[in-house]
């Protein structure tokens, strides 16, 4: 993904508590809601192929939809088995009701 901030979604689009799946430069990921802070991590569980953004949001923690894997939104860490690889993490900025998706962190 390039160094630049690139518009992704609408603050609208991503109420409180909510996910979204959205796709840059190829690259599938999630944003979440978090009690009012976005968030972006890679958009693929790494145990197996599913969707993060399909999975089941508490507080900080994401749980995969397919094995329940459990994934930090904020930091990208894998929390419980069957995944033990982390997931990036992205820059976000929100400039009026713009979701700026940025690099890796």
């Amino acid at each position: 993904m390039a160094d630049d901030f690139v518009k992704v979604a609408q603050i609208e689009d991503l109420p409180l508590g909510a996910t979204k799946s959205v796709e840059v430069d190829g690259e599938l990921v999630a944003l979440i809601n978090a009690d009012g802070d976005i968030c972006a991590i890679g958009g693929e569980c790494t145990h197996a192929m599913a969707y993060l953004a399909d999975g089941f949001l508490d507080g900080d923690v994401l749980e995969c939809p397919l094995h329940g894997a459990c994934f930090n939104v904020r930091t990208g860490k894998a929390m419980t088995p069957p995944a033990f690889e982390d997931v990036p993490t992205y820059e976000v900025k929100v400039e009026g009701s713009d979701i700026l998706l940025g690099p890796e962190k």
